[in-house]
């Protein structure tokens, strides 16, 4: 079996994987890192979503083999001093109901705020396009991100 080494979180592990071992999986089931959701296992719901050398990347359909030398950041690790500023924009405006979607999706909204520090509305839609919720409506997840990046900026 192949060892990778990988960076989650700023704590850097190896581990031997199986060469087909989802990145997923890694997290969840070798490193304890729950907070990542498997949802639909096709990429299509966003529930899984990671952030891999500073792009999201739905970690339910990338082998655990191709994260080597790589650096994450899951839900975890995104607030370690109190709430990150996207979290606690979807606390305050409500951005989450059933939650099964919310680490995903905070973790795309975190990722577009690298990108884009001032995203207009249009733009939000369109960044977490690829995550899914069926409880919100969207609506106040949009509001969530524009809390944050009033935030961050």
């Amino acid at each position: 079996m192949p060892e990778i080494s990988v960076t989650v979180n700023g704590v850097e592990h190896r581990e031997e994987v199986e060469p087909r071992l989802l990145l997923v999986h890694l997290l969840r089931e070798r490193l304890r890192l729950t907070g990542t959701h498997v949802g639909c296992d096709t990429s299509q719901c966003g529930a899984c979503t990671v952030v891999l050398d500073g792009k999201s990347v739905k970690s339910c359909t990338m082998l655990a083999v191709q994260a080597d030398g790589s650096e994450l950041l899951t839900i975890e690790g995104l607030g370690k001093d109190g709430l990150h500023p996207v979290q606690q924009g979807f606390w305050d405006q409500h951005g989450l109901q059933c939650g099964y979607c919310t680490p995903g999706m905070i973790m795309a909204a975190y990722q577009l705020l690298q990108d884009d520090a001032d995203p207009s509305e249009e733009a939000i839609r369109h960044g977490l396009r690829g995550n899914l919720c069926r409880c919100t409506g969207y609506q106040n997840i949009v509001r969530a991100v524009q809390q944050a990046a009033r935030a961050t900026s």
